[in-house]
Order: C-alpha cells, then structure tokens, then sequence
C-alpha cells in the first residue's frame, strides 16, 4: 500500500526554484510531525526541514533562508519550497514521518545543472 508519494522534482538551472509536494496516508500524516529528506549519490540520508503537526519549522544549515517546509493538515499533505538552488541541492526528496516513520517512499529526483 503507498502510503507517500513525492512528486515536484526536475531539472532547474541554478538559483532556481522548485516546489516539493507529499501526499501522505493519514495514518501516518494525522497528528505527526513530518519531514523532507534529501540522498544525493554515494551519500546518507540527511534531513532538510521539519513541521511540527502546528507549524513549527526546523531547517538543516545549508538550507536555511532558502527552504521553506509548509503543511496543510486538511489535506494530508507537506510542501518544501525550494529558492536559490545550488548544485548541492542535487539529490533525490523523500518525505516522512519525523517520529514512527513508515516505509520510505520512491522519492522525487531535484536535479540542479546549467
């Protein structure tokens, strides 16, 4: 059963702009702080931003002033804009529970290249 889909990724030229959608279950979205997560190749998983199920944002370093994670709890989904891509920005997106996470979900490739 899916319980995450990312969708939003492609290639951007950097300083570029993408924005990142999750649609996830309700089970795993309802009361639950959620999170982006980034792998760029030969690299671990890393987290990029988080929200709180009432709004509060957490960001990774390197993201910070450029991200910006969004939630709409009506309709179980999470959104990560992204401003001011960087070639380091390359990796592929996933989306998740920050605590009880469930299975990992295929992920959105954001490729950023001139």
């Amino acid at each position: 059963q899916v319980q995450l889909v990312e969708s939003g990724g492609g290639l951007v030229q950097p300083g570029g702009s993408l924005r990142l959608s999750c649609a996830a279950s309700d089970s795993i979205f309802r009361g639950n702080a959620m999170g982006w997560y980034r792998q760029a190749p030969g690299k671990q998983r890393e987290s990029v931003a988080s929200i709180t199920s009432r709004g509060l944002t957490n960001y990774a370093d390197s993201v910070k002033g450029r991200f910006t994670i969004s939630r709409d709890n009506a309709k179980n989904a999470v959104y990560l804009q992204m401003n001011s891509l960087k070639s380091d920005d390359t990796a592929v997106y996933y989306c998740n529970a920050v605590l009880f996470r469930s299975s990992w979900g295929q992920g959105t490739q954001v490729t950023v290249s001139s």
